[in-house]
C-alpha cells in the first residue's frame, strides 16, 4: 500500500487543491491531507472546518475516493509529518514556471532531510492554474463571485461566512 501525504493549507478548498487531490488518488492506496497549522496566521476557516470541506468537496466529484483519503494536521516539517504518517510520496501540486523553481528547492532540501520520501509533482489542469487560495479569499471578501474557482461546498461556506 503506497501512502502519499498531501500537505498545504487548504484555506479554503480550491478547484486547484481538488485536481491535485485527485490525481494523487490514482498513483496512491491512500493519501493523508494534512492541514499546516501556523501560529502566527489567522484562518478563514478553522481545521475542522477546512476538514469537512475537503470530504465534502471530494464527495461530490469523487464519492468512492473519499474512504482513501485522511485528514490530519500538522505544524513541523512536511517530511517529518508524512514520515509519521508512514507516507512515502510527498504530493506537491505545480501551477507555472514559478511553482516548479520553488518547488524543486524545497525537494531537494527535502530529499536530504528525508532521502526515504519521494516528491510527486502533479501539474494543475489548465482551468485551475491562475487559482490561489489568497486570491479566492480575497475575491469572496469583497463580495465577488468565486464560483468557478471552489468546489460547491466551499462556496457555499464562503457565501454563509459572508452573510454572518
Amino acid at each position: 500500500m503506497t501512502t502519499a501525504f498531501y500537505p498545504g493549507s487548504f484555506d479554503p478548498m480550491t478547484n486547484g487543491h481538488l485536481d491535485v487531490l485527485v490525481q494523487s488518488l490514482n498513483v496512491a492506496s491512500k493519501v493523508i491531507v494534512a492541514i499546516g497549522i501556523h501560529p502566527g496566521k489567522s484562518p478563514l476557516f478553522s481545521f475542522d472546518e477546512r476538514a469537512v470541506l475537503i470530504r465534502q468537496s471530494l464527495g461530490q466529484f469523487l464519492p468512492e475516493g473519499v474512504a482513501d483519503i485522511d485528514i490530519v494536521s500538522f505544524d513541523n516539517l512536511a517530511v517529518d509529518a508524512a514520515r509519521q504518517h508512514g507516507a512515502t510520496i510527498l504530493v506537491r501540486g505545480l501551477r507555472d514556471g514559478t511553482d516548479l523553481d520553488y518547488e524543486m528547492q524545497m525537494a531537494g532540501m527535502n530529499r536530504q532531510m528525508a532521502p526515504d520520501i519521494q516528491t510527486l509533482f502533479l501539474p494543475a489542469g489548465a482551468a485551475s492554474r491562475p487559482i490561489t487560495a489568497t486570491l479566492v479569499r480575497q475575491i469572496a471578501a469583497m463580495g465577488g463571485d468565486v464560483s468557478a474557482f471552489v468546489p460547491s461546498a466551499v462556496y457555499q461556506a464562503l457565501a454563509a461566512r459572508r452573510k454572518s
